[in-house]
């Protein structure tokens, strides 16, 4: 039987950082890993969790994601210049490269797989990986938003070719849509991919029409794409409960997922510069337990962005306590959710409800209708 949650880090991912000046760029700071990792040993979680080294993830794996053209550009990035990282950087929209990215990436994807094999072989029942470089938005083909390898996208892939898994269900809490999962999935109805997003009806970065509730996927894909824009900021508890309520719960217990990765941003926090949210590190704890519900409790979670340190480690520190089975904290606060929240909540479901039975038999929704 499986019992312990897994921790894995590794200093060496703090070596990627950026080498020159980039406004955009220069929040994705090696401290995002290393005061994370200082706040779980100060709450003394650090020494509650199963310990599991990384290793850095092969190339045959990465390259079940990626194009050969990907890899073989990442590679040789580790034996450039601060001019020719620059240059091939200028390449991607919001990445930079470091003579260490490349071995850091690996190192994140290894990591990530290195936590689903531990959920799978019963080493431990649920863990996370702080990992960096992030992974969502990169794609088959290109770095992408400060991501250069998908950590999670690849994990799917891994686990469904290793395990034999029919069914995994990604959840992508972090604030920015994670499009590059979604291109990957996206009609492929063996994973189910849930993501909120600050969306501000396309105005926000990444600012893509297929952020939108109304990409549901293509082909057989269709319905396993789930979408929920943000139209406004300062989304707060009651409206990160009320999406998982009313639109993943009852789709993720549908689906009966075998496995559950979350893409763990807290940029979704309060006090994040690119998120502008107020959501409090303790709801955490709860979206945390509501998926350590399904697929036998086997949860891997894998640290995606996330840009107030302080938020960020807190976050990070409630997430772990609650896979280690500690009571989640009380939420207090306003628990209606707001008009913007509750219009996106509806037009998720309405998209979806061809796919999905839950989605029908929760017709009446009365909690919304009285708004």
């Amino acid at each position: 039987m499986a019992s312990g949650t897994v921790l894995i880090y590794d200093e060496e991912m703090t070596t990627h950082k950026l080498l020159w000046s980039d406004p955009v760029c220069d929040i994705e700071v090696p401290e995002r890993l290393s005061s994370s990792y200082e706040q779980l040993k100060c709450y003394h979680l650090v020494e509650r969790c199963v310990h599991v080294p990384a290793r850095e993830g092969s190339e045959e794996e990465i390259l079940l994601v990626h194009s050969s053209e990907h890899l073989k550009v990442a590679k040789s990035t580790q034996t450039m210049n601060e001019e020719e990282l620059k240059r091939v950087s200028e390449n991607y929209d919001a990445f930079f490269f470091h003579p260490n990215t490349y071995r850091c990436a690996r190192l994140a994807v290894g990591a990530t797989l290195q936590l689903v094999d531990s959920v799978m072989s019963g080493k431990g029942r649920n863990g996370m990986a702080l990992v960096r470089p992030p992974g969502h938005h990169s794609q088959r083909n290109a770095a992408n938003g400060f991501c250069l390898f998908n950590n999670v996208a690849i994990a799917a892939e891994y686990a469904k070719l290793k395990y034999g898994l029919q069914r995994i269900l990604i959840v992508d809490w972090d604030v920015h849509h994670g499009q590059g999962t979604q291109y990957i999935f996206e009609e492929d109805p063996s994973v189910l991919y849930f993501s909120w997003h600050r969306y501000e009806h396309q105005e926000f970065w990444p600012s893509l029409k297929e952020s939108d509730y109304d990409a549901v996927g293509l082909g057989k894909g269709k319905g396993f794409n789930i979408n929920l824009p943000w139209n406004k900021v300062g989304m707060g508890n009651s409206d990160y409960l009320a999406a998982f309520f009313h639109v993943l719960l009852p789709v993720a217990f549908e689906f009966d997922p075998e496995l559950a990765i979350v893409s763990s941003g807290y940029d979704s926090g309060i006090g994040d510069p690119e998120g502008q949210m107020n959501a409090t590190p303790e709801v955490f704890a709860h979206l945390t337990h509501f998926l350590m519900q399904l697929a036998n409790g086997k949860l891997c979670v894998i640290l995606e962005g996330g840009y107030h340190l302080k938020s960020l480690a807190e976050s990070v520190c409630m997430t772990v306590k609650t896979l280690l089975g500690d009571p989640v904290p009380q939420i207090t606060g306003e628990m209606a959710p707001c008009l913007s929240a509750v219009e996106s909540i509806q037009n998720v479901r309405a998209a979806h409800k061809p796919y999905w039975k839950w989605l029908t038999y929760e017709g009446n929704f009365s909690f919304l209708k009285q708004m």
